[in-house]
């Protein structure tokens, strides 16, 4: 009936409707299978923030709905971004590559300075005021992502040159690790180093080069062991984390409480016994473990999945994207992505000590979940380009 209650719902999905066609309906459309991957990577995120820290919320800020708030509003931020980097030419940024990368140390050298640098868990890794903050490492993974690409692109043909092309590359990528460890955070220089190694090997790069940076890397691995104690007593709580288990094994033997009694489908939503007050923070590193209690093995495998369907969609666009630079911007992405989400759930297992890494689009956050989104856009640029 005409005007009857039911009239106003065709006329808002057909609004919505309108609003996806005039955004995609372009000659270069991007790859919509990795798109909706992304989205529903942060409906899952959204969802399992909100039932991971209601109880912690409740008893720090008298709200339970607390982090779901501000996640909401970071996805929010998040997805504007990212289409908004969807929509610009990925070619863009090669213009502005020097720019970037400048401005990315710039921010790691001012987040040492005492009085501007805040300090979180140990690390002074962050920018800003009160709850709003950023956190420069996050702008320079994905600065050196860009920069690397550019100068790949050029250099291939030296890569294999340790003097000419490998060795300058890696001054570049140490540089960038060093100031990160002078915070420090282990986790973020480790998925910068290995996405730009991921990168340089692409290019070509001799794996005599790389036997030898793998020997000076372990050595230089065991000094940064050695240089804090507690490092070394995440290593041997790793290796034996039953030794200590009211501090330094606490969090992985929560972590695998959580994941044990998730069987094959889980307790059920909402009704994890772990986010009461046993593991620590379970909405930011180990929100995986909360997914694992509540969903069982099928919801962790759907979750993984998802992430496989990413990496696949990534790489397929890494690969036909239509110049040299497109190929190592997409693939230095999807790397990053790929390494992130390896170690954090290596971390939930016990596979790996425990280091800071969030699970990409799930774990609570500002800073990584907005970069993650900008940097999901560009990789969907580059996708309206490739041959798929």
């Amino acid at each position: 009936m005409i005007g009857g209650n039911d009239a106003p719902i065709p006329t808002i999905w057909n609004g919505v409707f309108f609003v996806f066609r005039k955004l995609f309906n372009t000659k270069y459309a991007p790859d919509y299978t990795l798109f909706f991957v992304i989205l529903a990577l942060l409906v899952v995120g959204t969802i399992m923030v909100y039932s991971s820290s209601y109880v912690w919320a409740e008893y720090k800020y008298a709200d339970p709905h607390f982090f779901l708030k501000r996640q909401i509003l970071f996805s929010g931020v998040g997805i504007v971004a990212m289409l908004f980097f969807m929509a610009i030419p990925y070619t863009v940024w090669k213009k502005y590559s020097n720019s970037i990368l400048l401005a990315c140390f710039l921010m790691l050298l001012i987040v040492l300075i005492p009085g501007i640098g805040m300090e979180r868990g140990g690390a002074q890794s962050w920018i800003g005021v009160g709850a709003f903050s950023i956190q420069p490492s996050e702008f320079m993974k994905l600065g050196l992502i860009i920069f690397l690409s550019v100068y790949l692109a050029v250099q291939q043909k030296y890569i294999t040159s340790f003097k000419k092309g490998f060795f300058p590359s890696l001054i570049l990528v140490f540089t960038a690790f060093g100031l990160i460890m002078m915070q420090p955070d282990l986790g973020t220089g480790v998925v910068l180093v290995a996405t730009c190694m991921v990168m340089i090997y692409a290019a070509g790069a001799r794996l005599l080069h790389f036997s030898g940076l793998i020997a000076i890397g372990a050595v230089g691995f065991a000094a940064l062991i050695l240089s804090a104690p507690y490092r070394i007593s995440r290593i041997t709580s790793f290796l034996n984390p039953w030794e200590d288990p009211t501090g330094d094994g606490f969090q992985i033997i929560q972590s695998l409480y959580a994941i044990g009694p998730g069987g094959l489908m889980g307790l059920g939503f909402g009704e994890s016994i772990q986010k009461y007050f046993y593991l620590p923070e379970p909405q930011n590193d180990f929100i995986f473990a909360i997914i694992g209690e509540e969903f069982g093995f099928l919801g962790g495998t759907f979750v993984l999945g998802l992430f496989v369907l990413l990496f696949w969609r990534g790489v397929k666009i890494a690969l036909q994207a239509p110049d040299a630079y497109g190929r190592f911007l997409a693939l230095g992405i999807v790397s990053m992505l790929t390494i992130q989400v390896m170690i954090n759930i290596s971390v939930v297992i016990g596979l790996i000590p425990v280091t800071g890494v969030t699970l990409p689009f799930l774990s609570y956050g500002g800073s990584s979940l907005t970069l993650t989104l900008c940097s999901v856009g560009i990789l969907l640029n580059v996708s309206r380009y490739a041959k798929l």
